[in-house]
């Protein structure tokens, strides 16, 4: 209810619209939603709308989308806080960049310290960094290494986070709603990509500050920190990503090098007599639908 309240306070009831996903909870949220919304939603600008299946991020965003005709979509995670002004610097930010597809804000925690949200393309030699986990791979690689420096001054990264993300309406256009093949994760990079291979930058205006909790959509964040399994859903969309950005054999070259990091990374660990610093499990799921990499998600699901 948070995330709705710093939305209500900034948007004019007269030129924005807010519409709520509920993506087939099952928890009585709806409800919820329904008694919060009649009760505070004074300028009658949200519409709920509930989904009969767990569509997943990007089904979930589509829905919304779908639901409204706008000049531009303000896609965001329900673990979020607007801080004051930050749509409205967004949408400045949009209209001074014309060639801007996709503008996105500073994710920072509570007390205002920022976080990572711009990137670099995830690739097969990335893949080999993140294994490896050892500062001189990472050094010598540096310039595959996925996460951006925050910056303190707009920049035009290669993608950015999608907890918060302007998106304008001809981009929609030329290139279409998020993949809902992807279930969660990497549908965001995804988007980025094809944007970019459009025509349409990628603005990242840290002046636009957005607190992003995490956890509240996915429990993938916790269970790495964890070194727990990770859900099937997030291998199955990192198989599909990285077929759809570079073909099946960039896939496989991409679980390769994954593995031949984690045998450096391994080794490490078992010299220095310290447990996995990854999720368990890694060594298999990784490859996850390599054998059929093209099917959506919630084809498999179906079977």
């Amino acid at each position: 209810m948070q995330c709705l309240r710093s939305l209500l306070d900034q948007l004019d009831g007269a030129t924005a619209r807010i519409i709520v996903v509920d993506n087939c909870s099952q928890d009585g949220s709806v409800a919820t939603l329904q008694n919060w919304i009649a009760t505070h939603d004074d300028k009658k600008i949200i519409r709920l709308i509930e989904s009969a299946t767990n569509a997943g991020f990007a089904g979930g965003n589509n829905f919304g989308i779908r639901a409204i005709t706008a000049d531009y979509y303000l896609l965001l995670n329900n673990d979020t806080l607007v801080r004051p002004g930050a749509i409205d610097i967004l949408l400045q930010t949009a209209d001074s960049h014309r060639n801007s597809g996709i503008v996105s804000p500073r994710l920072e925690w509570p007390d205002g310290t920022p976080q990572i949200s711009c990137f670099r393309y995830l690739s097969p030699i990335s893949e080999f960094i993140d294994a490896a986990q050892t500062g001189p791979v990472t050094a010598l690689l540096r310039k595959f290494d996925v996460p951006l420096p925050v910056s303190d001054t707009t920049v035009n990264p290669p993608w950015t986070s999608f907890a918060c993300a302007l998106v304008r309406d001809k981009v929609l256009d030329a290139i279409g709603l998020l993949d809902d093949g992807f279930f969660m994760y990497f549908e965001d990079v995804n988007y980025c990509r094809r944007a970019r291979k459009a025509g349409w930058d990628i603005v990242h205006d840290p002046k636009a500050r957005v607190i992003h909790l995490r956890g509240g959509s996915s429990p993938v964040k916790q269970r790495a920190l964890e070194r727990k399994q990770l859900p099937r859903y997030y291998y199955a969309s990192r198989t599909r990503y990285f077929y759809l950005s570079y073909g099946w054999l960039g896939l496989t070259l991409a679980n390769v090098l994954w593995s031949l990091g984690r045998c450096l990374s391994g080794s490490r660990e078992m010299l220095e007599r310290r447990g996995p610093g990854l999720p368990e499990k890694q060594w298999s799921d990784i490859w996850t639908n390599w054998l059929n990499p093209g099917t959506p998600w919630f084809q498999q699901q179906e079977k």
